[in-house]
């Protein structure tokens, strides 16, 4: 198809290659604009424009679609479709209108669970059992547009963020190459309008809610610190010193009434809920401008006896 892809971070690069290496006619790929980066504040463009550059294909950075000129110039490619992952700005109306098909999302939730900002994190740190990915057609709503295609797929309580971004983003490349299958074949895919029961929204990732907060159930502990790993990461005080924890596992609790964030032994295994028979075992942790590390090599340099308070 003759189509327009519109996607800025990595989560967006799986559908540009799977568009590519299907033969979709790639008319222009739009990004968000490079940004300022590192200590010299050299401009860094999205993974998307590499990518597409890489490929070939025509760039398109505009810092807005709401004036005339920038809509002007979307309807001017004459896309059959727009494929969306990822995208970054707004879609006003006539955008939204001006392919034949109209703007195809791929959206990494089980709509209308999760719309809007952060539906991957907030699927993790609620520890819902099951997610998945929907393609859906884009209306002016916040993602409340009828869907084309939903998959699946079981959560894992010791899956982060970050490995679940990585899967959704296959998956969701692969079906909207079924999508995008079905319009080329009959020129129309059934669109199903989301049920009204069921809608939760997905807030923004705020830097506040990083703190981990020993006092709730370990299991809620777990699901809030891989909801935010990698990014932002949740944090814990240690010994003064403000310390990510990234992956971790429950194991056995040998003193379930432990106050809550306790290290139960000298590995960091800390207790949560007083009464609780799980606790939480730390395995990969970041210390302040360090990269990401095991536990062990973490204690190599910076020893925790049993006993010893987290804040």
């Amino acid at each position: 198809m003759r189509l327009i892809f519109m996607g800025s971070p990595g989560f967006a690069l799986p559908a540009l290659d799977a568009l590519a290496a299907a033969g979709h006619e790639i008319l222009a790929v739009y990004c968000r604009a490079p940004k300022p980066a590192g200590r010299g504040g050299a401009l860094r463009p999205t993974p998307v424009e590499v990518r597409a550059r890489e490929l070939g294909l025509t760039v398109e950075t505009p810092r807005s679609l709401r004036d005339p000129e920038a809509q002007a110039r979307f309807a001017s490619y004459g896309a059959q479709v727009a494929v969306v992952a990822a995208y970054g700005l707004i879609l006003p109306a006539p955008v939204l209108e001006a392919p034949e098909f109209g703007c195809l999302n791929i959206h990494p939730s089980l709509l209308p669970r999760w719309r809007g900002a952060a539906p991957l994190q907030r699927a993790v740190m609620a520890g819902d059992p099951v997610t998945g990915v929907c393609v859906m057609r884009m209306s002016e709503g916040l993602d409340e547009g009828p869907v084309l295609k939903r998959v699946e797929t079981p959560l894992s309580p010791l899956e982060t963020s970050g490995d679940l971004h990585d899967r959704l983003a296959k998956l969701g490349a692969g079906l909207m190459l079924e999508a995008l299958a079905d319009l080329e074949a009959g020129g129309a895919a059934e669109a199903l309008p989301q049920p009204e029961e069921g809608v939760v929204y997905a807030a923004k990732i705020l830097k506040e809610e990083a703190r981990i907060s020993w006092d709730r159930s370990p299991e809620a502990v777990l699901a809030h610190l891989h909801g935010l790993s990698p990014a932002p990461g949740a944090w814990t005080e240690i010994s003064g010193e403000r310390v990510k924890i990234l992956r971790a596992r429950l194991e056995d609790s040998p003193d379930p009434q432990a106050a809550p964030g306790i290290s139960l032994d000298d590995r960091l295994l800390i207790s949560c809920a007083a009464g609780s028979s799980k606790a939480l075992r730390a395995l990969v942790l970041q210390r302040p401008g360090k990269s990401p590390m095991a536990a062990e090599e973490l204690l190599r340099g910076f020893p925790l006896s049993a006993g010893t308070a987290l804040g």
